[in-house]
């Protein structure tokens, strides 16, 4: 398959298209990446150096992608860290674009804003763009647990918490207006709720009708590598779109990613061992299940 990928872009780590871009292509996809910001590393580090992309630079990209004729060949966009408001308009109209060309395209919005240790780590309003234009026009969100609760302004504590409160991210109830159709899907990346085992995260796939649970051991990391939840909503995109078996994508998906993180935290590492896990991420050593709800 064929991504269209818009995200952040480091020279050393694992985030954005960083992350989701190797394992794609390792998995056999072609990707077609788009840097919205060109930084020497995460922020997680506390100092970077690098600048967000303009957004005419992005919006010729795109342009000229276009104009190779190769968007009706695109199956899928995903989109991640927005770096500023004009950033955004960008994503909404890359996404018109490859619906005009590919009616069958989805597009895998992960609605990038922060995570439970930093908190919010975006510009102000990126989060009021996701919640009000984005979600209720992508047909997938990936948010982790903390995007979760900002998104919808729930507290998420318990799993009938998580599922309604993902389930709020789903037509009808979104806020779009006249003809927003809203996700037909919901993935949480990352979710660790008071009534779960504290040695295990999960993640959760919530549809309109239907919920998959998947849990894999914590790892103790001294310092959790940054990343894992790009990788996650490439990995399962593209297992969704290959089988179309929501609990078949969440458990390769899952399955993937512990092995990455196990070989990571064999290694000694803070960043995803994306490229010395390649083959455990294509052949996971163990299998994760999920369970329907």
């Amino acid at each position: 398959m064929r991504f269209l990928s818009l995200q952040s872009h480091v020279a050393y780590g694992y985030v954005g298209n960083r992350a989701a871009t190797f394992p794609l292509q390792r998995l056999g996809h072609e990707v077609w990446a788009v840097n919205t910001v060109e930084f020497s590393n995460h922020t997680g580090y506390g100092a970077w150096r690098g600048r967000t992309a303009p957004a005419d630079q992005v919006a010729e990209i795109v342009q000229g992608i276009e104009a190779l004729g190769l968007l009706p060949r695109c199956d899928a966009l995903l989109t991640g860290y927005v770096g500023d408001a004009a950033l955004a308009d960008v994503v909404l109209d890359t996404a018109r674009r490859v619906r005009a060309a590919n009616p069958k395209a989805i597009w895998c919005c992960d609605p990038v804003l922060g995570d439970i240790d930093t908190g919010i780590y975006v510009k102000p309003g990126i989060d009021a763009f996701f919640r009000e234009r984005a979600l209720p026009a992508a047909d997938l969100v990936t948010p982790n647990h903390f995007e979760l609760e900002h998104l919808t302004g729930r507290t998420v504590s318990t799993m009938s918490e998580a599922l309604a409160a993902a389930r709020s991210l789903l037509a009808p109830n979104l806020r779009g207006g006249p003809g927003a159709t809203g996700p037909k899907l919901a993935l949480i990346t990352s979710l660790r709720r008071k009534d779960g085992p504290a040695d295990q995260i999960e993640m959760v796939a919530v549809g309109p009708d239907a919920a998959w649970r998947i849990t894999t051991p914590l790892i103790g990391f001294e310092i959790a590598p940054n990343g894992t939840g790009d990788a996650v909503a490439a990995l399962f995109t593209a297992h969704w779109l290959t089988g179309g078996d929501v609990a078949d994508a969440l458990g390769q998906a899952a399955s993937s990613i512990f092995a990455v993180l196990q070989v990571t935290h064999e290694l000694g590492e803070r960043e995803l061992q994306l490229v010395a896990g390649q083959d455990r991420l294509v052949s996971p050593p163990r299998r994760f299940i999920a369970e329907r709800l």
